[in-house]
């Protein structure tokens, strides 16, 4: 099977927000693309599904195996769903059924379900444990972790054997291990001759998959050539820009390297003592005592589905320990305690504009507006994506806006789980810089939960292991 995309342009009100001019995929040669986070990326993959949101237009071809599909009209790729395409989405939150449990919505692919379910469930078991996630096949999507949820997307994505594979973002959220075996996986796909699309924000990946990469920037290709020249030896500035911006490269005024020996000595803000916390019966952490002060940086890591997220839950007072107790000290009333959640389309209602969710924070705590804008023009987000809703912005650009939300209240501690998770790595770099600049202006406590090592080194006082390291 072969597979061309000829001249392919999408648009939104005239604006021009993803353009190729030819893109060819060949039988077990990856095709990987990186760049800037909102620069059309995305809306490439869902261009060839034939999923773009109803108020953008695409515009020219797709040739898939000598047939040829008009990209304008949405529905004439919907029979290939999961026989010959299947699309792994950005957002595992958004694609996974809530009221299913893992096995049964990762059954559903399976080609043998119409006839057969029973054996379509034992197929998604096995696939679901050889993913690591043999405990999880009944659990509810919200009882996952970040990680666990795009692990089971991506398995309800490849149980169907499609010959076509796009992953937008596979390796979000996930610890190095989980990568690893995900790599594996994606490269497995095309031993069978399998093609293979891959959006990526993780240049590891990129490495590791080899093949080709394409560099978009402002919905254009800025570079194309196999993955060994353009990551190793790029010839246009972004992209040396681009691979510079890696976190392990960072040096910032705001940085922790001369301040670890000697971390923030302010008060407590939270205090834990004995805590411990048990989920169907998984012990995630027992006997734990920590201690968040004023002005404190701190990272917790540790594989997925560790019980990271849950402990910062617990520290917040949004979930109850099992055992133990949680303090919080006045000065984290009236807002000034917030919380980055993992998917930020999960923390923004999505019929709502986004204007009018800021709308209601800013006429509740009294801001005024220009506080709003300098945060925008800092992460260089148009007030124009202010007049759309959630669903018709970038997973990137809903991260931006969601640090922005936080920060618009000064807190005086933000948990922040995986808070660039969607970013390219330059954007990363400026929304690091700008929060952690807003944080040291305003005697911010940070917490980071974050599976990337470098980023933790590079923000953090100290680091706390949950689970298996």
């Amino acid at each position: 099977m072969s597979m061309r995309l000829n001249h392919l342009t999408v648009s939104h009100a005239g604006t021009t927000l993803a353009e190729v001019s030819a893109l060819d995929f060949e039988p077990g040669c990856p095709v990987t693309i990186v760049g800037e986070s909102g620069s059309g990326k995305s809306l490439l993959a869902h261009a060839i599904m034939g999923t773009l949101p109803a108020n953008l237009t695409a515009r020219g071809s797709l040739t898939l195996d000598g047939q040829s599909y008009d990209l304008a009209d949405r529905a004439n790729r919907r029979r290939l769903w999961g026989r010959q395409m299947a699309l792994l989405p950005q957002e595992p939150a958004l694609a996974l059924d809530p009221t299913m449990r893992a096995r049964e919505q990762v059954a559903e692919g399976a080609r043998t379900f119409p006839t057969d379910k029973r054996a379509a469930r034992r197929t998604a078991g096995t696939l679901l444990a050889s993913l690591g996630l043999g405990q999880a096949s009944a659990a509810f999507p919200h009882t996952l972790s970040g990680g666990m949820a795009q692990r089971v997307a991506f398995a309800a994505a490849t149980i169907g054997n499609a010959p076509v594979l796009i992953a937008d973002e596979p390796s979000k959220g996930l610890d190095q291990q989980a990568r690893t075996a995900l790599e594996e996986l994606l490269k497995r796909h095309l031993d069978g001759g399998g093609i293979l699309l891959t959006i990526t924000h993780d240049l590891d990946l990129a490495r590791g998959l080899g093949g080709e990469v394409l560099v978009m920037r402002d919905a254009h290709i800025l570079e194309h050539g196999p993955a060994r020249d353009v990551l190793t030896e790029p010839v246009h500035a972004y992209t040396r820009r681009l691979l510079a911006a890696e976190p392990a490269n960072w040096t910032n005024s705001w940085g922790c390297a001369g301040v670890r020996a000697g971390a923030p000595t302010g008060g407590p803000l939270i205090s834990g003592e004995g805590l411990a916390k048990a989920f169907g019966g998984q012990e995630l952490f027992s006997d734990l005592s920590v201690t968040i002060r004023a002005g404190e940086r701190i990272a917790f890591s540790g594989p997925s589905g560790s019980g990271k997220t849950t402990l910062g839950n617990v520290l917040l007072r949004l979930l109850p320990p099992d055992t133990g107790h949680v303090h919080h000290a006045g000065t984290l009333r009236a807002g000034r305690l917030q919380k980055l959640y993992q998917d930020p389309a999960a923390a923004f209602p999505p019929r709502v504009l986004l204007r009018d969710s800021f709308g209601d924070v800013l006429r509740r705590h009294r801001l005024k507006p220009e506080r709003l804008e300098e945060l925008m023009a800092s992460l260089r987000l148009a007030p124009a994506l202010l007049h759309r809703k959630p669903g018709q912005v970038s997973g990137g650009e809903l991260q931006r806006l969601a640090i922005i939300r936080s920060m618009l209240l000064e807190p005086a501690l933000l948990f922040a789980d995986e808070p660039t998770s969607r970013l390219d790595l330059i954007t990363q770099q400026e929304t690091m810089n700008s929060l952690m600049g807003q944080a040291d202006r305003h005697g911010c406590a940070l917490v980071l939960v974050t599976h990337d090592d470098a980023l933790a080194r590079a923000v953090t006082h100290r680091r706390i292991r949950i689970g298996a390291a």
